[in-house]
């Protein structure tokens, strides 16, 4: 039976890799667990150091502490699931990004939950905009708070916050999607218009990121418990930089970042989103 998207060569090991399964079924399930404790141990102890933090260091100062926290945090993570072999991640294309200083709006597609985690992981001092529920949460609130992570609730704050940041230097993580990608999405959901209102206001270039996988593992809907088909691959490409046009309206730009990841995500390529079942 031919695969669902044409442009993926069917598998032709398929056997060897059916008893690899078997083979392996252990051992990834017990480094699968050992990520999920990593997360539940390493979160609670952030959040239990930057509590005081937050109220203990200026302002500025526990940002840069905070994010560099994360970052080191994230890549330890991102080693782990290497070493075990539970995630095959190409993250060569963002490597770039460690020594661009100029202010930047990075703007990966969101196809699963742990997407920040491998950027993030990529960035020295990335900011990162979340969802304002995040800052409640016990694993990821307090770390996100330390290192001035901006919650995404009143659209007008939202804009002043990110262009505030983006003022200093920084590189903002943003995802123009404002959520996962659907299930039923074939490349990409319809772009929100945050991205391009910041862009405008700051002044600053958007780089898109254009995330692949061969699984939908962690997307919108997907069941924590429900176990994916090891190893994950994953590949990151970094896109050509963008920016707003003379007159062009934030509706316009939004509407040409959304088409330059459409054309980019629907070419060929091994891990090219297939289509839901």
């Amino acid at each position: 039976m031919p695969p669902a998207d044409p442009s993926v060569l069917p598998n032709t090991s398929a056997p060897l890799a059916q008893a690899r399964s078997w083979c392996w079924w252990p051992f990834e399930t017990i480094a699968a667990l050992g990520a999920f404790a990593y997360w539940g141990v390493a979160g609670l102890l952030i959040t239990l150091l930057a509590i005081p933090l937050c109220l203990i260091l200026p302002k500025r100062r526990g940002e840069i502490f905070g994010r560099s926290l994360l970052h080191h945090a994230f890549r330890i993570f991102v080693r782990y699931l290497r070493i075990t072999g539970l995630v095959h991640a190409d993250l060569d294309s963002l490597k770039p990004l460690r020594a661009r200083k100029d202010p930047v709006i990075i703007a990966p597609n969101h196809t699963s939950l742990w997407d920040a985690v491998f950027v993030i992981a990529c960035l020295p001092q990335p900011i990162c905009i979340m969802k304002e529920s995040i800052l409640c949460n016990p694993f990821l609130g307090g770390g996100a708070r330390l290192a001035g992570y901006i919650p995404n609730g009143s659209s007008s704050r939202l804009i002043r916050d990110a262009s505030d940041a983006l003022s200093h230097g920084g590189q903002l993580l943003l995802f123009p999607e404002g959520t996962r990608t659907k299930h039923g999405a074939r490349w990409i959901n319809p772009l929100k218009g945050g991205c391009a209102l910041i862009a405008r206001h700051a002044g600053v270039p958007v780089l898109p990121v254009y995330i692949r996988s061969n699984t939908r593992f962690l997307e919108k809907g997907w069941p924590l418990w429900k176990r994916p088909e090891f190893p994950i691959r994953m590949s990151f490409e970094l896109g050509a930089e963008m920016v707003s046009d003379e007159g062009e309206s934030a509706k316009e730009f939004t509407c040409r970042l959304e088409q330059g990841y459409r054309e980019n995500l629907s070419r060929p390529h091994k891990l090219r989103r297939q289509v839901a079942e």
